[in-house]
């Protein structure tokens, strides 16, 4: 029986996880399951859906996020996106921003569990039974929410509405008084509360999200659970991503080390510099890739310092890479 992606995946991001990065973590690792950006459900009916959910089968297997709050708006996006290839469609309910907030959705929607139902119900209806499967990613409760009896109950909300595949990040947001980035760090992380989830739930798909910043680390929780995601920690140290396919899915990853990753990536960043991108919207993604690697602060200096000039080509990442001693093995 195959190993399914979700064993491993990487958590949306903001402004990170956008189509360049996407396509270079796919020459680290061919089997994690990829998560776009997050996309409200109002854009995706109204935007340019080609420009906001780009993307090419090169990425695959690869997860759309979608934010929203009307189940109506929810139908209509789900019923735009579903045959476009995305393995699934996952509802932000774990976003603590104030931006979301103020869209009264993400984490915020936790406080309304029968508003939940009905989105998510109507996504069903609108991937129906040959689609995408409709996932949600939540919080483990939000505020003053005593998480050992509302997460239990939201779960049951969650099996009740045909949802059997739930991504739980490992901390309570703190919705009034606390940063995106202090809901990251604050709070702290319970994650005996979702491996309780997995044996009160046992039927429902429970991946663990939050705080994982090692490959030992993840290996250690999918002994108990169906998956782990994780976010900051492949952004900025992918080269952890090459580790993921041998770990978790027992294949070969799709180069040998970081140096003929980067080399695979640059037909990509050649053809995509050719339609007009500058390349600094490419190498923001490559800066982490040698961390704590002698030469590293040279390697990143370079390209920050030289990716957004005019004209800059693939010449600057060559240089960067000089600054590395023997880069070609590592």
């Amino acid at each position: 029986m195959a190993i399914p992606a979700y064993r491993l995946s990487t958590a949306p991001m903001m402004e990170w996880t956008d189509r360049h990065w996407r396509v270079f973590a796919r020459t680290l690792t061919r089997k994690a399951l990829l998560y776009t950006e997050m996309v409200t459900a109002q854009a995706l009916i109204h935007g340019d859906l080609e420009r906001l959910t780009a993307h090419s089968p090169a990425e695959y297997p690869l997860a759309l996020q979608i934010g929203g709050s009307n189940p109506e708006e929810l139908f209509q996006a789900t019923d735009r996106v579903k045959d476009l290839g995305f393995f699934e469609i996952n509802l932000n309910l774990g976003c603590p921003s104030d931006r979301v907030q103020a869209g009264c959705f993400g984490a915020a929607l936790m406080a309304d569990p029968r508003r939940v139902s009905d989105c998510l119900s109507a996504m069903c209806d609108a991937s129906g039974s040959n689609g995408p499967k409709i996932t949600a990613k939540i919080r483990l409760g939000i505020d003053d929410q005593n998480p050992e009896h509302s997460l239990p109950e939201f779960m049951t909300m969650l099996n009740d509405s045909n949802i059997n595949h739930v991504i739980i990040h490992a901390r309570k947001a703190i919705l009034g008084g606390l940063s995106p980035k202090q809901n990251r760090e604050i709070p702290p992380l319970n994650y005996e509360l979702v491996h309780q989830m997995k044996k009160e739930f046992p039927d429902m798909e429970i991946v663990l999200n939050g705080g994982l910043k090692t490959i030992a680390q993840c290996q250690a929780e999918v002994g108990l659970l169906d998956g782990v995601m994780i976010g900051r920690a492949a952004y900025q140290t992918p080269q952890i991503l090459l580790q993921v396919d041998r770990q978790f899915f027992h294949e070969e990853p799709p180069n040998r080390n970081a140096f003929e990753a980067l080399l695979s990536y640059r037909s990509y960043v050649e053809s995509t510099l050719a339609l007009g991108f500058p390349l600094k919207h490419l190498t923001r993604h490559l800066v982490g890739l040698y961390h704590q690697i002698p030469g590293a602060r040279n390697y990143r200096r370079i390209l920050s310092e030289r990716a957004h000039l005019p004209g800059a080509d693939w010449a600057v990442i060559e240089d960067a890479l000089a600054a590395i001693p023997n880069v070609e093995n590592l």
